[in-house]
């Protein structure tokens, strides 16, 4: 067995029935983690306590836990059990992905000076205001950056000393990491890719599909279920069969993030309508916009997607014109064209595979559940 880390502490009974609630049962692996790493953090400073409350309270107020969910289903399909201790630190591994989201959200939202994440304020607002609520000195938005910085270090840390204290036994360990390890630098290379494209000005659907791949479908789909699937001992066979489904999926996932980031209620994805619009993100909905404007030469709707990209002062009004546009241009038609075809080619190479059930059914339930959803 890996070495069990000093805060790893464990309520899950090894016996229960994990998937009557995965999330509920990842929620509660990371609460009684980051209880744990909280003490530790308090006994080097109150302060640093309080400040790790704040991740705490990040990473278990919201989120749909898709990750730890596609990374126990690929342990399912390839022979992984459903109860007992290896089940039981199979999900604290899983669980770990999670912290390494929280990483990537904080940083994502400081890079894209985005105000909410789930209808609350994001981190590093919270401490520009912490910092304006106590008259600190100094730039309240230079304090909320640099906490906002070392929080989501924090949590990247974290995540690996979850992974590492799982349990899961050192043969698996090994496995284990190499998905991990691609995970992680695919998803900063993908972050890196993205702000050099908006500064740039890269419009291009090529360039807009490699950052999807990179930032998104990795992370989130791909690598996760990889992860599983090599802690279960998976063959080659089902490995290429899982990187086929999952980098579909990831793709499309993303790619319906991409029409919610336009057109989703905020009530219902809890960011402000059109934010996308405002941090100038050159996704794949506004590639093919561009593309579609410049064949036709409507250089009318074309001035307005450029003048709309990147302005942060953009109103409720300029944001219905903007949708207007891109549903013209056919972009948002052509984008669910795009996660149809991809959801279909990940389905293919699902029932290809020969999976174990119940695992091959409800990975197919999830796919379809992240690729048509509304927030």
């Amino acid at each position: 067995m890996a070495p069990i880390h000093p805060a790893t502490v464990r309520t899950l009974d090894g016996d229960a029935d994990f998937e009557k609630d995965l999330p509920g049962k990842v929620q509660q692996t990371l609460s009684d983690y980051l209880q744990t790493r909280r003490r530790e953090a308090a006994e080097l400073d109150p302060v640093v306590g309080e400040t790790a409350d704040q991740l705490g309270d990040f990473v278990l107020g919201g989120g749909k836990r898709i990750r730890p969910t596609f990374a126990w289903w690929g342990w399912r399909a390839c022979g992984g059990a459903a109860q007992g201790p290896e089940a039981a630190n199979m999900l604290h591994a899983a669980s770990a992905l999670e912290l390494l989201q929280a990483c990537a959200l904080v940083h994502d939202d400081l890079i894209d000076e985005s105000d909410t994440r789930r209808g609350k304020p994001t981190v590093h607002r919270r401490f520009e205001r912490l910092h304006r609520e106590n008259s600190y000195s100094g730039d309240g938005a230079r304090f909320g950056m640099a906490a906002a910085v070392l929080l989501g270090d924090l949590a990247l840390a974290w995540s690996d000393d979850m992974l590492h204290s799982s349990g899961i036994s050192a043969e698996a360990m090994t496995r284990a990491l190499h998905p991990w390890r691609a995970m992680r630098t695919e998803v900063l290379s993908g972050q890196y890719l993205d702000v050099l494209g908006q500064v740039r000005g890269d419009e291009t659907p090529e360039a807009a599909l490699q950052i999807c791949r990179l930032k998104s479908a990795s992370y989130s789909v791909q690598r996760p279920l990889e992860l599983g699937a090599q802690i279960a001992g998976a063959s080659q066979e089902a490995l290429a069969a899982l990187h086929r489904f999952g980098t579909d999926i990831g793709v499309a996932f993303q790619l319906r993030d991409d029409l919610l980031g336009v057109f989703g209620d905020p009530e219902v994805t809890g960011k402000p309508a059109g934010d996308d619009l405002r941090e100038g993100k050159r996704t794949v909905l506004i590639a093919e916009a561009v593309a579609t404007a410049r064949e036709r030469g409507d250089d009318a709707s074309l001035q307005l997607l450029h003048d709309v990209l990147g302005d942060p002062d953009l109103d409720e009004e300029r944001v219905a014109r903007a949708r207007e546009v891109l549903e013209s241009l056919g972009a948002a038609t052509s984008v669910d064209k795009r996660i149809a075809e991809l959801t279909s080619s990940a389905m293919l190479a699902l029932h290809a595979a020969g999976l174990d059930e119940p695992a091959a059914s409800r990975l197919a339930e999830l796919a379809v559940a992240v690729t048509d959803r509304t927030h």
